[in-house]
């Protein structure tokens, strides 16, 4: 397997976050409505870029379990009962990475739609 690789993951439940540490020396704080509207599941990215949804209404979202999937990732079961998106070392890397440009896109695609967080 290439790419970095977890070296922890901890499930902040009050905080409603996810750090997930790398084997790079890198730790990210992923909060679970940002994992949720960037789900990899085809219910939220469609089976072409161009069927990608627009998540609203998550911001109160969070995870109520963590179940391992092989040794490349994990499932991410959230209490909205969304469960489908299977998020690899790679995607949780990346979405880590991409945070500081992924959030203000997603917030003003939200704002263009008349959508909210709530």
């Amino acid at each position: 397997m290439s790419g970095p690789l977890p070296t922890s993951i901890v499930l902040h439940q009050a905080s409603r976050v996810l750090e997930v540490g790398f084997d790079t020396g890198e730790t990210f704080r992923l909060p679970c409505e940002y994992l949720r509207v960037e789900s990899p599941s085809a219910e939220v990215q469609g089976h072409h870029p161009s069927q990608r949804k627009l998540v609203a209404g998550k911001r109160a979202v969070g995870i109520r379990a963590i179940d391992p999937v092989g040794q490349y990732a994990i499932l991410l079961r959230f209490d909205d009962g969304h469960q489908t998106g299977i998020y690899s070392w790679r995607l949780l890397y990346q979405l880590g990475r991409e945070q500081a440009e992924r959030w203000p896109a997603y917030l003003a695609a939200l704002e263009q739609a008349g959508l909210s967080r709530d």
